[in-house]
């Protein structure tokens, strides 16, 4: 019964979720669509700042999907606009003290109405990375998803420095949230701290990846038993109009070309009056 009210209360009051313990690190290569979001300088409850991160996957050369509590204002309330001094995204690299991947700055936060969800503007393209496709259709009870993230591990307080991956079932949904329960390595495989946003998603047989839900909350990892995901299905239609939308370079020439196209007629009439021949005298 806690777990059916759990599934109908409001996006985000469920407590944020962290890392995947006991899960497999990923090798070199794989899965390079998923992303950490790094926050340098968020507020703190008191002097000074802090620093976070959450996980995340490429959707579009320049989006990123995530949880959309990894963006909150000091009272808790989740907020369209980067929160840190910095945000930063790491794109394809499964070992953070490699090279590999790219690195880009975050420039603009919109989050998804009535649910757990957020998507990351980034200030540059990554053009040699596959987004992760966005699934149209919910996950179904009993389908067995994988998730990727770069959370804490349970026995490793320490930030992580390597992407994880563990296989998860799919049990109840409801209309924004959905039970994942740990599958394999173990079934005490679960999500941890700063894995947050990290992307749930099937496998089809050819080996494409589709997403299915983001993590948004859950109990203390590790566990047994279902922690809670964001759906995404159901907002592929608004991640579709908001990664069509030209990215901050294209929208200030838009809006360049446009200025000048209304002011080009208020130049044209001052260039004719001050280049006109003076009429003669009646």
């Amino acid at each position: 019964m806690l777990l059916v009210a759990a599934l109908t209360l409001a996006p985000g009051s469920a407590r944020p979720a962290s890392a995947i313990a006991y899960g497999e690190d990923v090798r070199a290569g794989a899965y390079r669509f998923t992303v950490l979001l790094t926050m340098t300088g968020l507020p703190a409850a008191g002097p000074g700042t802090r620093d976070s991160s959450c996980s995340g996957a490429l959707v579009a050369p320049r989006w990123v999907i995530t949880a959309g509590h990894c963006f909150r204002a000091a009272d808790g309330r989740r907020v369209s606009r980067p929160v840190a001094a910095r945000t930063t995204a790491t794109v394809g690299r499964a070992e953070l003290t490699s090279r590999e991947g790219h690195e880009a700055g975050v420039v603009a936060v919109h989050q998804a109405e009535g649910a757990d969800v957020a998507l990351v503007e980034l200030d540059t393209a990554v053009t040699d990375v596959a987004p992760l496709r966005v699934g149209t259709t919910p996950p179904t009870a009993g389908e067995v998803v994988r998730l990727t993230g770069y959370g804490l591990t349970a026995d490793e307080p320490a930030p992580a420095t390597r992407l994880r991956t563990g296989q998860f079932v799919v049990g109840r949904a409801g209309d924004s949230l959905v039970e994942m329960s740990g599958k394999a390595p173990r079934a005490d495989t679960s999500p941890c701290p700063h894995d947050s946003g990290g992307p749930y998603f099937r496998q089809r047989p050819d080996g494409t990846a589709v997403l299915v839900a983001v993590v948004s909350g859950g109990p203390r990892c590790p566990h047994r038993g279902p922690d809670l995901s964001a759906r995404t299905d159901n907002l592929a239609g608004w991640i579709t109009a908001t990664t069509d939308e030209p990215g901050p370079a294209r929208r200030l020439i838009s809006y360049g070309l446009i200025g000048f196209a209304l002011l080009l007629p208020v130049l044209v009439v001052g260039w004719r009056r001050r280049g006109a021949p003076a009429g003669r005298p009646r």
